[in-house]
């Protein structure tokens, strides 16, 4: 078993982002098991769940003319646009069938305000507009923090380099996650996690 101060946070591990869902990442379904047998190490278990309403601003179908993965500005900035996926109440925003979630002892869901788009399990886009996880975890005396899910270069990174920010030791575990790999995406993600202080395991 881990210290008490050390919590997994496993991030979006949904139907949508795993082979056949909406915005699948490769192999992604691929990391369940060890993401079931890590959590019995650990104490404190955090998911993270993308949820978002059908109308969502970051939805390439909610902008005419617009292609999904083209970049578009919103008011906090660049925004890639997404294809439609973990659209609240829907089979593609549940969590995929072989996760264990008994574990989870919270669930952070994000990305449910319509007009901002959410990676981050601490804050949305607008890098201000918190979740609560940060509270949550100094309540139970959390300082070390272990992420794991999906994409490595998106929810995972993004994640990470707040969790790094915020003060708490980070564990970025590569082996228990996968990447979506969008036009230089994971290697931006490896020097941008790497330069906030996140350590890369396998």
């Amino acid at each position: 078993m881990r210290p008490a101060d050390e919590a997994l946070i496993v991030i979006d591990v949904q139907n949508d982002f795993c082979p056949g869902g909406a915005l699948a990442v490769a192999g992604g379904d691929q990391i369940i098991p060890r993401i079931n047998a890590l959590m019995d190490e650990f104490r404190t278990v955090v998911f993270t769940q993308d949820w978002h309403p059908a109308n969502h601003a970051s939805f390439a179908a909610n902008h005419p003319g617009a292609a999904p993965f083209s970049l578009t500005e919103m008011p906090y900035g660049p925004q890639v646009l997404w294809p439609v996926h973990c659209v609240q109440g829907t089979v593609g925003a549940a969590f995929h069938p072989a996760l264990r979630t008994d574990p989870a002892q919270l669930v952070i869901r994000k990305g449910f305000r319509p007009g901002i788009d959410s990676y981050s399990a601490f804050f949305e886009n607008d890098r201000q507009t918190a979740t609560g996880l940060e509270g949550y975890l100094r309540n139970r005396g959390i300082a070390r923090l272990v992420l794991v899910g999906l994409a490595t270069d998106y929810c995972v990174a993004f994640s990470a380099v707040d969790a790094a920010r915020l003060g708490f030791a980070t564990t970025l575990l590569e082996g228990a996650c996968r990447a979506i790999d969008l036009d230089g995406s994971l290697a931006t993600a490896r020097s941008e996690t790497r330069a906030a202080g996140v350590i890369w395991a396998d």
